[in-house]
């Protein structure tokens, strides 16, 4: 089978199109025929190293869309199930395999170019907002990052919710129109979100912030955050470490709280189950969906990491597996 592996750190150009065997599946494991992948940042990560050592060659990827082709005895599963899944070794390739408890049925009626949109952002999006941030109607929230993949579902959702303000920043106003149809409230840019929140709360703050961005950031939503506030800090794409104070906590009752979906399918993948039955739902149902920004074919994934590094895109990319 075709599949995008890399054999060492650096730049797009070390993602190799290469021939590999197909994967056999374990106990509790299924062989998936892959349709769509998506891009996430977390792969530009992986594939950059992000401080990690490498157990090379690795095929890069999070999630898929596609059919299910082999399972084993007793399982839930059958072959032609339409799925999405979070494949055990990388999704970047012509068939993968999945836990079980990691892969959930889709409906015929959502296409696997707008499945595959789905999987990590709409799932870490819903715990973000209703089970870490604990979000209320009477909420003021801040989106950070509002244009990529979780920021704008994460909108969607909070609108869809009925909250009550959406602040959502973005790293250039030309995507201001974007956010806004999404649902946000209020668009603005990291260099003025602080004093914006501020003025758009009468001095109170923002209930819940959502920061994927870490470094500034972090500190700037420090200074905006409402008395038992929640800071949510899922995320560094800036690359650099965001910083408080046990005093910027204690004294006014706010909380920091973190969340990984990698830890969580790692370590209780069986509490994402629900989650992605919710989502499946909004995306059958229209009530959300996630714009694609660009399709590429596997073979181009090069590509595809140079425009999601360059942060000039809307939505969410995909490879298309041919």
């Amino acid at each position: 089978m075709k599949s995008i592996v890399q054999n060492e750190f650096g730049d797009a150009n070390v993602l190799s199109y290469v021939e590999v065997d197909i994967p056999k599946i374990e106990d509790g494991e299924c062989l998936i025929q892959v349709a769509y992948t998506s891009v996430n940042y977390a792969d530009i990560k992986a594939r950059t190293g992000n401080k990690a050592k490498g157990n090379f060659p690795f095929t890069v990827g999070l999630d898929a869309a596609g059919t299910i082709l082999k399972t084993n005895v007793n399982s839930k599963f059958a072959i032609g199930d339409r799925v999405i899944a979070f494949p055990k070794a990388g999704s970047y390739a012509e068939y993968v395999v999945a836990n079980e408890l990691l892969v959930y049925k889709i409906p015929d009626t959502l296409s696997f170019e707008q499945a595959a949109t789905m999987p990590t952002v709409s799932i870490l999006s819903y715990m973000l907002l209703h089970e870490i941030g604990q979000v209320q109607k009477s909420d003021t929230i801040v989106v950070h990052s509002a244009a990529g993949g979780v920021g704008s579902m994460l909108v969607q959702l909070a609108k869809l919710a009925g909250v009550q303000k959406i602040i959502a920043t973005v790293g250039n106003l030309d995507k201001a129109s974007y956010v806004k149809e999404l649902g946000a409230d209020v668009i603005c840019t990291y260099a003025s979100f602080s004093q914006e929140v501020l003025k758009e709360t009468e001095k109170v703050g923002a209930n819940v912030i959502f920061d994927s961005v870490s470094g500034d950031v972090t500190s700037e939503s420090l200074k905006c955050l409402a008395l038992y506030g929640t800071l949510v800090q899922f995320g560094n794409s800036s690359g650099e470490e965001g910083h408080f104070k046990t005093s910027d906590v204690h004294s006014s009752c706010r909380n920091i709280r973190g969340f990984s979906l990698g830890t969580t399918r790692k370590y209780d993948p069986a509490r994402l189950a629900p989650v992605a039955e919710k989502v499946i739902q909004f995306f059958e149902s229209n009530q959300i969906t996630l714009p694609i920004a660009q399709v590429f074919n596997l073979c181009d994934a090069v590509k595809a990491h140079r425009l999601v590094e360059s942060r000039k895109y809307k939505g969410k990319v995909l490879l298309k597996i041919e």
